[in-house]
């Protein structure tokens, strides 16, 4: 049974894709008065490179200056971050959410699977029931191995494995937790929906489910939900 504690219920929990704008690159036209025009390659010939223009002289100007003759030089452009989303990295995300929602339900529906089987103190492994049932620990530690996360048979630590969820965004699998006071939890539950849980109760019981949303000695109880993480 669950000492009595106090409620601590935890809060829980766009990548910037660079644009540049193209380099603007000026060549002013050959002078033609007084000067020999000049001629350029019908093939090979390529716009300079560098921070400035070419001036009619031939000589390279430099970033932002006039040339002689008051003619002004273009700057090439500066590149700039732009807010944007970057849609390979957010259906990388969704992906990764879907996939664990997915581990989820399927650690909600082995812990379902195990609902009338007695419970054992010190009961569970990742493979099923030992001594004929489970324990708190031992049933959410089940049903995640079957989801693909490795957790301990101990309710305390099962509490650190894993990033919290906040009471409004519980899903399918969650693990929640109560009692404890200030300590480690004394009791954990698997989330299956609706503010219903399916946990092992204690010595003389039975894996079955629970309304803990509506039950004042558990909401009196609550300590935090964590969603752990498949290996």
């Amino acid at each position: 049974m669950e000492p009595s504690g106090t409620s601590d219920v935890w809060a829980g929990s766009s990548s910037l894709a660079e644009r540049r704008d193209p380099r603007a690159l000026s060549v002013p036209e050959s002078s033609r008065a007084g000067a020999k025009r000049s001629q350029r390659p019908s093939e090979g010939w390529k716009a300079p490179s560098g921070r400035g223009s070419v001036s009619s002289r031939g000589r390279a100007s430099s970033r932002g200056k006039s040339l002689p003759g008051g003619r002004a030089v273009s700057s090439p452009g500066k590149a700039f971050s732009g807010r944007r989303a970057a849609p390979s990295r957010e259906r990388a995300l969704s992906s990764r959410e879907g996939a664990l929602a997915l581990r989820g339900r399927i650690a909600a529906a082995t812990a379902l699977r195990q609902v009338g089987r007695p419970y054992v103190w010190g009961g569970g492994s990742s493979a099923g029931p030992t001594g004929g049932g489970f324990d708190c620990s031992g049933l959410a530690l089940h049903a995640w191995a079957k989801a693909g996360a490795r957790l301990t048979h101990y309710t305390g630590t099962q509490f650190r494995q894993g990033g919290r969820v906040p009471f409004s965004r519980l899903r399918p699998g969650d693990l929640v937790f109560f009692g404890g006071g200030s300590g480690d939890p004394t009791h954990v539950g698997v989330y299956v929906k609706d503010g219903v849980m399916v946990h092992a109760p204690k010595t003389g019981d039975v894996v079955r489910t629970a309304d803990f949303a509506a039950s004042p000695y558990y909401l009196s109880r609550y300590r935090g939900a964590v969603r752990p993480t498949p290996r």
